[in-house]
């Protein structure tokens, strides 16, 4: 059975306004790609958790009109957040971590640049991992797009972790591990380098600011691999996968 189409507006006020109007992006993509029709029911989604119920009233040139009947709060939000910090990648690679993580369950992620990264990120390509981001959310029926952040530095992706109770910190050199997924409660952030690995001031750095060198065996991954790899295994123990 199929279910209703999902599309992201911004600035919703129901119960106080019923009618919305969709544009931009998302109306072409509902009408060219999707073809919604007048009558058609949909499902808005607002970055709040909430999801609304509509029916399309009218389809014009450049937006379109819906009426919304009713609100939820969707459920397949994770209980506790998951933050992936990723190195930027080179061509399209990015755009995979980003879209398979938030399929698992990540509430937000940071991409940043490091010593050994030769890959870069501008403000078309933010939008763009923003973009793959919304459109993950509404393959795998979440009410929550997370937002993608870019950090010029590692460390400035670290700090912006400061509050996370995990900490784990994916490093290939290491010849064990100093935690385990396994022993995760909680919010959770995981740092997975870019294709270059991290130096070792960078993983110093790290360790002086509370986080754990974790290995992922003694096989050595390609980037994207051992980003998604670690999203599951948190996702896994942390009972999103359950």
């Amino acid at each position: 059975m199929s279910v209703p189409k999902r599309f992201f507006v911004e600035n919703l006020t129901y119960p106080a306004i019923s009618e919305v109007y969709l544009g931009g992006e998302e109306f072409t993509h509902a009408k060219t790609v999707l073809r919604v029709e007048e009558g058609s029911e949909i499902v808005l989604l607002d970055n709040s958790g909430r999801e609304y119920s509509a029916i399309v009233q009218k389809i014009e040139k450049h937006r379109l009109l819906a009426h919304i009947t009713g609100a939820t709060v969707g459920d397949k939000e994770p209980r506790a957040p998951i933050y992936l910090l990723c190195g930027a990648l080179k061509g399209d690679k990015t755009e995979l971590v980003v879209q398979k993580a938030v399929e698992l369950g990540v509430s937000k992620i940071g991409v940043f640049s490091s010593e050994f990264c030769s890959a870069y990120i501008n403000q078309n390509k933010l939008e763009r991992l923003n973009k793959v981001s919304r459109e993950a959310a509404k393959q795998c029926l979440r009410s929550r797009a997370p937002s993608v952040e870019y950090f010029g530095t590692l460390e400035a992706a670290l700090k912006s972790a400061s509050e996370y109770k995990n900490k784990l910190f994916l490093c290939e050199f290491l010849e064990g591990s100093e935690g385990s997924f396994s022993d995760i409660s909680g919010d959770c952030v995981l740092v997975v380098g870019s294709e270059g690995g991290f130096s070792e001031s960078e993983y110093m750095c790290a360790k002086s600011l509370g986080f754990s060198g974790i290995s992922l065996g003694k096989r050595i991954l390609r980037a994207e691999t051992a980003a998604i790899s670690a999203v599951a295994l948190a996702a896994y123990f942390l009972g999103e996968l359950k």
